[in-house]
């Protein structure tokens, strides 16, 4: 019998509810390239949960695919996988998890069924003893249910764009994590964050520029080693096994400024496959699946909304450069009697919100930047430059949908949450409706970048515009609802910073409140001093509509 090994990598907690908790394992990557291990060989995960509160012994055991085609990676679904029990809402929960490696000399095409497989096996609880004797780091994972009602207060991580580092500075790449896991497993904090978003850029497979082939990833064991190398770290390895994490590529899990029309191209078709398939190995595999393979999904934390989308694999620039008329940034319009695209499920999903639950606050994650626009890409540009642009300034009528559903559907309370600009920062937004005379008022916040050892190169805060209204930066975006009414929008963005950061949100319905903190590497709120020599620190108190 084989026995048991700790996680190559993981255990990674990943899509929660009230009653269900999903975790991924990949097995050890040093056994990789082992003699042993070749298309005949099987990998299984085997983990053991129990109640926190409860005794080690009592915990239960189970077995889980790791496939080859997920590059040896694997998620059990605790509590919604068929044999798993469900568990309770809002309660604390210990696993640990390890990996077998088992001979298969079946061909591949033949395969072999998982109930079959499971018979050549010992009863899971055999291993129980062997999965408390593994290091405690490369096999424990801790996590808390998510709450099956409403809740008064909800707090979360946000953050993006985690460049690996060169040679010895390799290491800073992980340090934001340090202070970010010790938030999360903060036994005295009151309304510790209950789950990290990451929004974009979690690995850099272009580690210079696209045209530059010195550290490009071009093909599946450079993209696979970019992910060995980020996840295997020991700060983001604590983070994420002490809390659900949520991730959404960006343009770097691919190639600079990736949009769909480069699969013209047949070396950009490869290049897109290969990253794509360890981008669902890596990231994909243990989140929400709610439109089956699609990369967008949403999810809900105790009556509090989230959609995810993908601005990448989903964006088109169509036409003529400078033609922003046929650009997409979610996905071609959906023509009628066809199932609906990303951009027509988001607005359906708004309405649907608003509908249900009133102006409870709602989430929009999107990787690239809402508001504020880079100087370069404002109202009084030229549509060439908003293109370039590489954000939503440049696809104008995906931006006035959304909008425009907002106000046709009287939405409240919508909160974007972005990354990808190298500067973090906070903006609220009113639309003005022709006629009427309260404006609808949303938010959104940036959290970017976790690493970024180039502040000279990019994300200056005097790059993006301030208030749209103001002298020199003019951006108001004009659109129309759907009666034709005369709509604008226009913003107002501060707390600007380029240190390496994350965001603390801290949801209060009582205070009808979002407050947005933004932290150091150190763990510290940022202070930032401004163009008149004063220093304060970046928590912001954002008023909602109360709900």
């Amino acid at each position: 019998m084989s026995s048991l090994r700790p996680a190559g990598l993981g255990p990674i907690v990943g899509h929660t509810t009230a009653t269900s908790a999903r975790i991924w394992v990949r097995a050890d990557p040093r056994t990789d390239s082992s003699s042993d291990l070749d298309s005949q060989t099987r990998t299984i995960g085997v983990l053991s949960l129990r109640h926190a509160a409860a005794k080690p012994e009592d915990a239960t055991c189970y077995y889980f695919r790791l496939r080859r085609e997920f590059d040896r990676s694997g998620t059990i679904n605790l509590g919604a996988d068929e044999g798993t029990a469900a568990l309770d809402a809002d309660q604390d929960y210990i696993v640990r998890a390890g990996t077998l490696l088992l001979d298969d000399p079946i061909d591949d095409d033949e395969g072999i069924g998982w109930q079959r497989l499971q018979t050549r096996l010992p009863r899971p609880s055999a291993w129980r003893e062997d999965l408390l004797d593994l290091p405690e780091g490369q096999s424990e994972a801790r996590f808390r249910t998510f709450p099956d009602e409403t809740t008064d207060r909800l707090d979360f991580l946000l953050g993006s764009c985690r460049y690996p580092g060169l040679l010895w500075k390799v290491r800073h790449a992980d340090r934001i994590f340090a202070p970010m896991a010790r938030q999360v497993a903060d036994d005295q904090d009151p309304s510790p964050p209950r789950f990290t978003l990451m929004v974009g850029d979690q690995i850099y497979a272009d580690m210079f520029h696209r045209a530059v082939p010195i550290g490009r990833a071009d093909t599946y064991k450079e993209f696979r080693d970019r992910y060995l190398t980020a996840f295997s770290s020991p700060n983001i390895r604590r983070l994420m096994r002490h809390a659900p994490v949520y991730m959404i590529l960006d343009d770097h899990e691919i190639e600079d400024n990736w949009t769909q029309d480069r699969l013209r191209r047949n070396a950009s078709h490869l290049l897109f496959t290969i990253a794509i398939d360890a981008y669902l190995s890596y990231q994909w595999s243990h989140g929400p699946r709610n439109f089956g393979k699609r990369l967008y999904y949403s999810f809900d934390f105790g009556g509090y909304p989230f959609f995810v989308v993908d601005t990448r694999t989903q964006r088109y620039l169509e036409g003529d450069d400078g033609d922003l008329r046929d650009n997409h940034m979610l996905g071609r319009p959906t023509l009628p009697g066809s199932p609906p695209g990303q951009l027509q499920r988001l607005l359906n999903w708004l309405k649907a919100q608003q509908e249900q639950h009133g102006n409870v606050p709602k989430f929009i994650v999107t990787s690239s930047v809402f508001i504020p626009s880079s100087m370069s890409a404002k109202a009084d540009r030229s549509d060439l430059e908003k293109e370039k642009g590489d954000s939503w300034p440049g696809f104008p009528n995906t931006r006035s949908a959304i909008l425009r559903c907002m106000v046709d559907n009287k939405v409240q309370n919508v909160v974007f949450l972005s990354g990808d600009i190298h500067c973090a920062n906070v903006a609220t937004a009113s639309i003005d409706v022709a006629g009427e005379t309260d404006p609808l008022i949303f938010h959104a916040v940036t959290s970017s970048a976790f690493y970024w050892p180039f502040p000279f190169a990019d994300g200056e805060p005097s790059d993006f515009v301030h208030d749209s209204k103001g002298e020199g930066q003019k951006d108001t975006f004009p659109f129309e609802d759907s009666a034709g009414n005369a709509c604008t929008m226009d913003y107002q963005a501060g707390n600007f910073t380029q240190e390496d950061n994350f965001c603390r949100l801290s949801v209060d319905r009582a205070a009808h409140q979002l407050r947005v903190r933004t932290y150091d590497r150190r763990g510290d709120v940022v202070e930032e001093e401004d163009d008149r020599g004063n220093k304060r620190p970046l928590d912001a108190k954002l008023d909602l509509i109360h709900w």
